[in-house]
């Protein structure tokens, strides 16, 4: 799967807390993608090997009927394994050149950044951009200081890479960041956890298209 073929514009990130652990993943993950989630990204720092192996196998498998591309966080081996459609980096993780080198030319890979002087370095072989946090967020505890939009806008100008906004965003809030050029929002807490996952996902869909009515989505 091409980066050409893949829609950024709803973004869902899993936490394993915030879904009840792997079957509330499994379950958040299927509702998601039945009511407009455009990519899934598996995250659990937490977890041991085998629960990424497992979980990723099966998030395979539910998101395969709606087509949605699933991305994992860092574990390269376990992308492979479950031939993912993508790995996404940060800045103290594998860095890029190895990580491409290992996963080939044709996955997706992203890498997350959060500041002028990170984005300055960003190196050949990154598809996409995760900007971050734009917001207060309390899902990612290592997290730096929000961006705030007017500093986001900037980065985004900045680069030509698709650019996905991250951190504290729901569908009060990810307007301007559209307007301010992104691609795409990622999204934690306004879906997983969520009493009813589905309807937040259509809530967060029906925004997306009235803010970018042309898009197809």
């Amino acid at each position: 799967m091409t980066l050409n073929a893949i829609d950024l514009s709803l973004y869902l990130v899993l936490d394993p807390e915030l879904c009840g652990g792997p079957d509330g993943m499994l379950r958040t993950a299927k509702l998601a993608a039945a009511n407009g989630v455009t990519a899934v990204q598996l995250r659990a720092p937490q977890w041991k090997k085998r629960q990424w192996l497992a979980t990723a196998r099966e998030l395979k498998v539910v998101l395969a009927p709606f087509g949605v591309p699933l991305i994992i966080n860092d574990q390269v081996d376990v992308a492979l394994a479950v031939n993912a459609d993508g790995v996404h980096v940060g800045q103290d993780d594998l860095p890029v050149a190895e990580t491409r080198r290992l996963i080939g030319p044709d996955r997706i890979l992203g890498l997350s950044i959060s500041d002028a002087a990170e984005l300055a370095a960003v190196p050949e072989g990154v598809d996409y951009l995760g900007i971050g946090p734009v917001y207060p967020t309390g899902t990612k505890l290592d997290a730096g200081a929000a961006t705030g939009v007017p500093l986001f806008a900037e980065l985004v100008a900045a680069t030509s890479l698709p650019v996905v906004a991250i951190g504290g965003i729901n569908a009060d809030s990810c307007a301007p960041l559209f307007a301010a050029g992104a691609k795409g929002i990622a999204v934690v807490s306004a879906i997983c956890g969520q009493d009813d996952p589905a309807w937040a996902t259509a809530g967060l869909r029906k925004k997306i298209r009235s803010v970018l009515p042309a898009q197809s989505c």
